[in-house]
């Protein structure tokens, strides 16, 4: 399961991103690391990120998450870009690679699996859809921890 944290600061961020012309794409809160790591990772949606792009919004989303009084535990802010991720995050990340191969994970094991691999048909609010073998799969949402392209088919 997800950190409760990772919401609130999503919307945070998403908010400063869009004044500076950035996207918001993720974020992470590695609590095993010490001090814990708060990591966002942002895009611009015409062109690469750039150190300034992540320095203006380490800067801006510092002085927000400060104010906000949200984030009551030390720790250390990370802004950086995505890349060339294998990992599914966004709307337009499962729009885009709809009929690719992936492997879903899940938080937990469900009837005695944890992680299904199958050519992704979707996602909407409800779960994650996957087409194995002709046989459509449904996996909760709110279950699903990772979601990764995989080579070669599925």
């Amino acid at each position: 399961m997800s950190h409760p944290l990772i919401p609130i600061v999503h919307d945070l961020a998403k908010s400063v991103a869009s004044q500076l012309g950035l996207e918001a794409v993720a974020v992470y809160f590695y609590t095993h690391h010490s001090p814990p790591t708060l990591r966002v990772d942002i895009r611009h949606p015409e062109r690469d990120i750039t150190l300034e792009d992540c320095a203006q919004m380490s800067h801006c989303l510092e002085e927000v998450l400060d104010a906000s009084d949200r984030v009551t535990t030390a720790y250390v802010l990370e802004i950086s870009s995505p890349g060339l991720s294998n990992d599914l995050t966004t709307d337009r990340d499962f729009k885009s690679f709809r009929g690719f191969a992936v492997q879903v994970t899940a938080h937990s094991p469900d009837h005695g699996q944890q992680a299904w691999q199958g050519t992704l048909i979707g996602r909407d609010e409800v779960a994650v859809y996957l087409n194995q073998k002709g046989r459509k799969i449904t996996i909760p949402r709110d279950q699903v921890s990772l979601v990764q392209l995989q080579e070669g088919p599925s």
